[in-house]
């Protein structure tokens, strides 16, 4: 079998939910949301795990879910450290270059607070192991909205071929918001070769040398979108017609615990 990884990105500080929402209990045997991305990603044909943390929080990952994973996927931890001059780390691309000794195969890198659904695992593993072009699975604006608050998202431009042309990067989208519905937007789903490594280093060495260094993020989405357009990456859009579920806000946990509920109740998560 192919060696395939899923890297986790989990060293986020949590600043709008007040805590680490990563750690958060969700499922009805106190699964939190990598316990389903693990689950998910194991039954696509994934083969080992790679979880970006603070090295401060090890222990705490270690007793939620390391010590239980470990047992079912080769699991690597990376640290992603907090700079002196900063109140959080630097971002979600610098996050990824964090790895880049970890991983030499294939991978898909997504976010630790986030349940994408079984399809993104499926269709992103098919893809990283036929292509050598990037990929992306993409939500529906509509589908990945919060009742309670605002959420990040990246707005997609697709080509007529299905490639992503562009992501506008935006912070803060309501519930309510001026866009259609039928938006395709980025989750951080991203399907990776190893040859992104050297790109994302130019990048940051580019970042660290022209951005406010204490506030500015070095963001995967921006920086993809910014490789396409120089013409040094390919990125294939990959829809999804899943519901994506995640907490932003304090006020999402009960819906997602909910939503969890519906699922566990189709029998897809038993003995996870």
């Amino acid at each position: 079998m192919q060696p395939t990884t899923i890297v986790i990105m989990a060293a986020g500080m949590g600043s709008r939910y007040g805590g680490l929402k990563q750690l958060e209990a969700i499922g009805s045997n106190g699964e939190v949301f990598m316990d389903f991305a693990i689950h998910d990603a194991l039954e696509a044909g994934f083969n080992k795990a790679v979880l970006i943390i603070k090295k401060e929080n090890e222990e705490d990952f270690k007793r939620v879910i390391g010590n239980r994973i470990e047992n079912k996927i080769d699991t690597t931890y990376v640290y992603q450290q907090l700079p002196s001059h900063r109140k959080k780390p630097y971002g979600t691309a610098e996050a990824v270059l964090c790895c880049r000794d970890a991983v030499q195969e294939p991978f898909v890198v997504l976010n630790a607070d986030d349940f994408y659904g079984r399809e993104a695992y499926t269709k992103i593993h098919k893809h990283l192991t036929t292509s050598k072009d990037s990929a992306m699975v993409a939500y529906y604006l509509k589908n990945s909205l919060s009742d309670s608050g605002t959420v990040a998202r990246g707005i997609c431009t697709v080509d007529t071929n299905g490639y992503l042309q562009e992501v506008d990067e935006q912070l803060a989208i309501p519930k309510n918001n001026d866009y259609p519905q039928d938006t395709i937007v980025s989750m951080n789903f991203f399907g990776l070769h190893p040859e992104i490594f050297p790109l994302l280093e130019e990048g940051f060495e580019r970042f660290l040398k022209t951005a406010d260094i204490a506030k500015d993020e070095y963001l995967l989405p921006k920086e993809i979108d910014l490789l396409i357009k120089a013409g040094k990456l390919k990125m294939k859009v990959l829809p999804s017609n899943d519901l994506w579920h995640g907490i932003t806000n304090p006020e999402d946990k009960d819906t997602v615990i909910s939503a969890i509920r519906k699922i566990e109740a189709t029998g897809k998560y038993a003995g996870i």
